[in-house]
């Protein structure tokens, strides 16, 4: 005869069982709805790439006239009213999708991996390489819209490469990565502090918003501490804000 003691191991073991098998099954479903959500968002965005090569072909061929584009926003209203996002506009904006990126089609397995909403955001920038950075942002900091319209708007491109001049030439020999982690200068208006202020104002406000600030400098750094000790000799120094670089398994101090 089983014992109490026994009878409630029992019971722990089968629910433990049973706990591991939901969540097995729970993340079955979430991949594969992440999959789904991802073959469709591609399949979408190619259809956009054809429809806007087509009316770009056309219109430069002189087949169709540019008034054409308002007339075919009407047909698909008309013919098929439950199919939205194929306004006059957003035909311009396919059409000027494909123009963007005609020329180097290689770039199609980044703009693929995105949103409609992305791509409209970045095909904007007059920069091919400004895009091509950005394409590669969004994708491997995984940035939602916002976030990746905050980068565009603090010139998250232009500080990074003017912040690549400074690097010295062994270092990204040794480090060819590191091109794209540090930038020149650091956009913190989500801090809220007033134009004058001091280090220990900014260093505090810092550790209260390092969430924000991580997404920031970079998602593959990780706050190490604050007034890091470090002995140079029989000096010591102490860093203001210590951060480890995962992808360059290296340290790195708060920049000033």
């Amino acid at each position: 005869m089983s014992t109490p003691f026994k009878r409630k191991m029992i019971m722990k073991n089968s629910n433990a069982h049973k706990q591991a098998a939901f969540n097995e099954l729970l993340q079955y479903i979430s991949e594969s709805r992440q999959t789904i959500f991802k073959q469709a968002n591609a399949a979408l965005i190619d259809l956009y790439w054809l429809v806007g090569m087509t009316i770009s072909q056309k219109v430069k061929s002189e087949a169709l006239g540019k008034g054409v584009v308002m007339e075919l926003a009407n047909y698909i209203a008309a013919q098929a009213p439950e199919i939205k996002g194929f306004s006059d506009k957003n035909l311009w904006r396919m059409k000027q999708f494909y123009e963007t990126y005609c020329q180097d089609e290689l770039l199609a397995t980044l703009w693929r991996e995105l949103s409609w909403s992305h791509n409209r955001m970045i095909m904007t920038l007059k920069d091919s390489e400004a895009r091509k950075y950005y394409l590669n942002l969004a994708i491997n900091e995984r940035l939602n819209v916002r976030e990746l319209e905050r980068q565009i708007d603090s010139a998250h491109f232009e500080r990074t490469i003017m912040s690549n001049t400074k690097l010295s030439t062994v270092l990204r020999e040794l480090k060819p990565s590191i091109n794209q982690v540090f930038k020149d200068n650091y956009v913190l208006e989500f801090l809220g502090l007033p134009d004058r202020h001091s280090e220990s104002d900014l260093q505090t406000a810092l550790t209260s918003q390092m969430k924000a600030f991580i997404l920031e400098i970079g998602k593959d750094f990780i706050f190490m501490g604050e007034n890091h000790r470090l002995q140079v000799g029989n000096q010591d120094f102490y860093i203001d804000l210590l951060f480890y670089n995962r992808g360059l398994s290296a340290l790195g101090k708060q920049l000033k």
